[in-house]
């Protein structure tokens, strides 16, 4: 029976496992937490609250409905009513897009005073929809090359908008307004640090993938939690067989399948353990691989460069806005802070220059308005919520381990002022207090982030971003599934690989198929 060794029992890790085990492979995957599951997890956040959030990865987009029908798995996704909100700083306006009345939402680009730009923001994001559908099915399969991805997309797509130049052109031909256009950009700058005229394109790549998952764009809220996602992975990997091993530390792989861990008890580590195995898939970031291989690791594998803070809270109820429209559809969606076009800009240059952005330009959800079974019985019968905030162009420059406690708490600050900024009323006094009586409010810095899941940098995506396809036709079968490396004999299985990122198991599926492969054609 072949052996296959799995670096990183993250939700990727977990989706290789349980298509290889099925296949019968014998699976071992090594996770130096005391779960699996990695940042795609529910957890209680504040002691005494019954709250599961989804602490660290907040939606659902890009996880392809092949992967759950392949694996049985029991997950409902819920669509969200509302697109997004997004007030006017400084007034009492704002944008509300709401998805299920589109007269509703030309109406409200009315009130802002950008009418003319209702038909440029649709007409756009129908040509990322048409893009979507042709390349979201492609994720899952070998990849295409340039050329043939070109021509599925069709000239009535996105395609030039997005890949051709940097996205900022597009944006200002679309629409003119400071606020439509910043609604747009942030989709360009989630997760990742540069600027919107960067002709390097790592925005453009953002976008990409913000844009195209269920080939239409929607990012969708887990039922149960984002731990209902890897929960299901790692029961479907156990029943198919894989072993999963946890409060183990992977400490060398040598391109020749060989991996080296211990057992992470009272002291660092404890007794080393070694073996040889026919494949190793890695689902850590590369930069994390490249230090588990020592001198064998590729120069190429720098340390990536996190670019934001998250912040969970759980309020008594959700605030009042300046503006008429409704906390409950204004929180319906995603809740845009400081986002407009020029701010995102100015945002970046201070970030670059190592301030922190005043305001800081922020995003955030309420999982509790569209899955309220996340909370227990009392706290969903008080009417408490949850809210959960990504705050954009903090990068990992901005901390370090002399300075992360502080950082944290100017970052948390700098948040909650940004809020305030646009609100009828304080965030803090909405604040629940948990069991020892603190205010339910947390923030993580890229730091942190780093050191709880082994993220370099902070970066969520274990790094830059990647085209979906080749440039020419594929040398290996581990280059057409896009999980390459320097050695034949490790894959890369995680958010590393050309098409990660995200909560989608997308790197995971595309390891598993090829080490089917590789492995014999009676497996595949």
């Amino acid at each position: 029976m072949p052996s296959v060794a799995i670096v990183g029992g993250g939700h990727n890790g977990l989706t290789a496992a349980a298509y290889l085990a099925r296949a019968g492979v014998q699976v071992t995957v090594l996770e130096r937490l005391h779960h699996p599951g990695g940042a795609a997890v529910s957890a209680e956040a504040f002691p005494g609250l019954d709250a599961r959030l989804s602490r660290y990865s907040y939606l659902v987009s890009l996880l392809p409905e092949r992967i759950i029908r392949d694996l049985g798995l029991d997950v409902r996704l819920a669509r969200r009513r509302y697109s997004s909100y997004t007030p006017l700083p400084g007034s009492d306006r704002g944008l509300l897009v709401d998805a299920g009345d589109e007269a509703a939402t030309r109406a409200s680009f009315a009130a802002l005073g950008a009418a003319a730009d209702a038909d440029g923001f649709a007409a756009f994001y129908g040509r990322t929809t048409r893009l979507a559908a042709s390349l979201f099915p492609t994720l899952t399969d070998r990849l295409p090359t340039r050329e043939a991805a070109r021509a599925a997309a069709g000239a009535d797509s996105a395609w030039g908008e997005i890949v051709d130049a940097p996205i900022a052109e597009a944006i200002e031909a679309a629409v003119q307004h400071d606020l439509v256009r910043g609604v747009v950009a942030t989709d360009a700058l989630i997760g990742t640090f540069a600027a919107l005229d960067d002709p390097g394109l790592e925005q453009n790549r953002c976008l990409l993938y913000h844009v195209i998952g269920g080939g239409t764009g929607d990012w969708d809220v887990p039922i149960g939690g984002m731990g209902q996602v890897s929960g299901g992975l790692e029961r479907a990997a156990r029943d198919a067989g894989a072993t999963i091993l946890t409060d183990v530390e992977v400490t060398r792989v040598t391109p020749d399948g060989e991996v080296t861990w211990a057992e992470r008890g009272p002291v660092p580590l404890g007794t080393e353990l070694t073996a040889q195995f026919d494949l190793v898939l890695s689902a850590v970031a590369p930069h994390v691989l490249a230090g588990l291989l020592g001198e064998d690791g590729p120069e190429g594998w720098t340390r990536p460069e996190g670019a934001q803070v998250k912040v969970n809270m759980l309020l008594s109820r959700l605030p009042r806005l300046r503006e008429g429209v409704a906390p409950e559809a204004a929180f319906g969606g995603t809740f845009h802070i400081n986002e407009g076009y020029e701010r995102l800009g100015a945002a970046y240059r201070e970030a670059a220059s190592g301030r922190i952005p005043d305001p800081l330009p922020c995003e955030i959800y309420c999982h509790s308005l569209t899955d309220p079974t996340i909370l227990g019985d009392d706290l969903r019968a008080s009417g408490a919520q949850t809210l959960t905030v990504f705050g954009l162009h903090a990068p990992d420059r901005l901390v370090d381990a002399e300075s992360n406690d502080r950082m944290r708490a100017e970052l948390l600050q700098a948040v909650v002022a940004s809020l305030d900024s646009v609100l009828a009323e304080p965030i803090e006094p909405l604040l629940l207090a948990d069991g020892s009586g603190a205010p339910a409010i947390e923030a993580r810095t890229t730091l942190d982030i780093e050191q709880a899941l082994g993220m370099p940098g902070g970066h969520i995506f274990h790094g830059d971003l990647s085209w979906p396809w080749l440039e020419q036709e594929a040398t290996s079968v581990a280059e057409a599934w896009g999980v390459e490396t320097p050695f034949a004999r490790i894959l890369m299985a995680g958010s590393g690989a050309r098409r990660g990122g995200a909560v989608s198991g997308i790197g995971g599926h595309n390891a598993a198929h090829a080490a089917l492969e590789l492995l014999g054609p009676e497996l595949a």
